[in-house]
């Protein structure tokens, strides 16, 4: 019940911003390049009428999702072997370290050189921001597996891989979970920042276009879903982790 009143309250304060812009647009504001909010809707209200919000939106989640899937595989399965092997973590951590912390943005442009501005270098940059997020709460998260747990399966003479199935992922999972809603988000922006530096189609490469076409309410209608998306995904996913970890007791997000 608490919850839930504390989310009426978010809905509230966002109607409340909602309303101060329709008045600011409307009263205090003389400016085309902030419309009001009505005029956003229409504009979104005629986006997905003709199709054209659907097919930006469809081409950018669609490489999103690759990306997003690539990355985090590939940061589970380097997390754990980081965090089970201390020869591959000495040999591996300083270069994660040295990478993680570049700015994707940064990383955009040598990738346009290696890869050009198609399908393979957004997929990549996508791939790379998620693979981080992951990788690091993986590592923490089979870090933290209780030794007695483990002690238990070497008890029983439980083999490798069915330890690492049966006792290391699931008392991992909380962790490798709270990466992949990190990431999840990053994903988001990375793809719309690598059409907006380098695009030819989607979401970044729309919400430019109609920023030098001067069609303000076209691209804050773009900005709007994107923002409304980019929430369902996150409630989506935290419908999957309360799914798969109703074992585990924790604060309400």
């Amino acid at each position: 019940m608490r919850a839930r009143s504390y989310r009426l309250w978010g809905v509230l304060l966002l109607v409340l911003l909602l309303v101060l812009w329709q008045v600011s647009a409307l009263w205090w504001v003389s400016s085309t390049s902030w419309p009001p909010v009505t005029e956003i809707l229409r504009a979104i209200a005629a986006g997905l009428a003709n199709g054209e919000l659907a097919q930006v939106f469809g081409s950018t989640l669609w490489r999103m999702a690759i990306g997003f899937a690539i990355g985090s595989a590939a940061g589970v399965l380097l997390g754990i072997t980081m965090a089970t092997f201390p020869l591959a973590d000495a040999a591996l951590r300083p270069l994660v370290e040295l990478l993680r912390p570049i700015p994707m943005p940064a990383i955009v442009p040598p990738l346009i050189l290696l890869l050009g501005i198609d399908h393979a270098m957004k997929v990549f940059a996508v791939s790379l921001a998620c693979f981080f997020p992951v990788l690091v709460n993986t590592v923490g998260g089979v870090r933290a597996v209780d030794p007695t747990a483990l002690d238990v399966a070497r008890t029983f003479q439980v083999g490798r891989l069915r330890t690492l199935l049966q006792v290391v992922l699931p008392a991992s999972l909380p962790f490798i979970l709270a990466g992949l809603r990190t990431s999840l988000a990053l994903a988001l922006i990375v793809s719309v920042v690598a059409e907006m530096i380098a695009g030819s189609e989607g979401i970044g490469y729309y919400i430019m276009t109609m920023q030098y076409a001067m069609r303000p309410s076209d691209m804050y209608a773009a900005i709007f879903l994107l923002a409304a998306v980019g929430y369902g995904l996150n409630l989506a996913l935290l419908a999957v982790e309360r799914r798969l970890l109703h074992w585990w007791q924790r604060g309400d997000d």
